[in-house]
């Protein structure tokens, strides 16, 4: 199974890998990167009393309405299936379906939506504390096309919405202090003041010692223009020791797609939950492919389902449909 996302402006992509040691991608505007390996993750001695493994996602948390039909437009299609969505979100959940721990920090609007969206957090034991309510924005929307294959394209209902305006002073620093990996996306860095309040989550991270995990995560809709998105998600590149890259393959099982939302923030969600618990496990070969075939096979499991939360795996599931499958070897 693979999955392909739209490429940064400018750059070219392939398809499923995590990049643990990322590398100049024959684009000069690519910044040259440092090599995982040669972090010292608990150099200041904070890493490693990190309690429970935690994995802090930060950003977004939106409805998503998927068509309950393939292969027709927005317009064409007959009715839509309401999925509770948005990357960050989505990388949360799938950790503790998976049976880490983790938690969300971000704002949705105080609606019904919000409420309910907070509500399924809480359902599958994400960490809800750093939610916020905003009572003059509303919870995003976003409608997705779905091709016969069951590749997407979106249609945001935000500018602003809730998740837009969450504030530096909302944000729960001793829950970003207690992250082993603090993860984000890029849509967050669009507009202030939810910009501001990025930076300086990840500052109050990388000072308490955790690992920062960037999920570009391209929506080029949502940004004024190309060069704004890309200028955007390489202003904090260097900064993250993990970047969802799409570069390398690994052993994969092949699936036939349903919807491919979520896919991969469960393949971001099932390499979080091994590295949170083994954060040196990219010392080792072996065991880092086997982590990035679990979390290849989270995706594959993710996509034979609609809707992104809904879809994600069980680590019962999980590992059920591992030992099931017919495995397909990229060497």
């Amino acid at each position: 199974m693979t999955t392909d996302e739209s490429s940064i402006p400018g750059t070219s992509t392939s398809t499923n890998s995590y990049s643990i040691a990322c590398r100049n991608r024959n684009d000069p505007l690519y910044p040259s990167r440092f090599d995982f390996k040669n972090l010292s993750l608990t150099s200041n001695g904070k890493a490693a009393d990190k309690s429970q493994h935690l994995v802090v996602c930060f950003g977004e948390m939106l409805i998503d309405f998927v068509p309950t039909v393939s292969g027709v437009s927005l317009a064409e299609a007959p009715a839509f299936q309401k999925a509770p969505g948005g990357a960050p979100a989505n990388v949360a959940v799938c950790v503790s379906k998976l049976g880490g721990s983790s938690a969300f920090i971000g704002k949705v609007g105080d609606d019904e939506f919000g409420r309910m969206l907070d509500g399924i957090l809480e359902q599958h034991k994400v960490d809800n504390s750093g939610v916020r309510f905003d009572q003059n924005a509303r919870t995003a929307l976003a409608f997705v096309t779905l091709t016969a294959e069951g590749e997407r394209e979106f249609l945001f209902f935000r500018n602003p919405s809730a998740d837009m305006l969450l504030h530096e002073s909302e944000l729960d620093i001793d829950l970003i202090n207690k992250s082993v990996i603090f993860h984000y996306g890029s849509i967050s860095l669009i507009g202030e003041p939810c910009r501001s309040t990025h930076l300086a989550a990840m500052a109050a991270a990388k000072k308490s010692g955790s690992l920062l995990s960037y999920d570009p995560n391209l929506r080029l809709p949502l940004w004024p223009s190309e060069e704004a998105a890309r200028s955007g998600i390489m202003s904090i590149w260097d900064e993250a020791h993990i970047i969802k890259e799409f570069k390398g393959r690994v052993n994969s099982i092949e699936v036939k797609a349903v919807d491919t939302t979520g896919a991969g923030d469960s393949f971001v969600g099932g390499l979080l939950t091994n590295l949170a618990s083994d954060i040196n496990l990219y010392q080792d070969e072996r065991r880092l492919r086997e982590a990035l075939f679990f979390a290849n096979a989270c995706a594959a499991l993710t996509v034979t389902q609609r809707g992104a939360i809904p879809a994600l795996p069980t680590k019962d599931a999980i590992s059920r449909f591992i030992s099931e499958a017919s495995v397909t070897n990229h060497g």
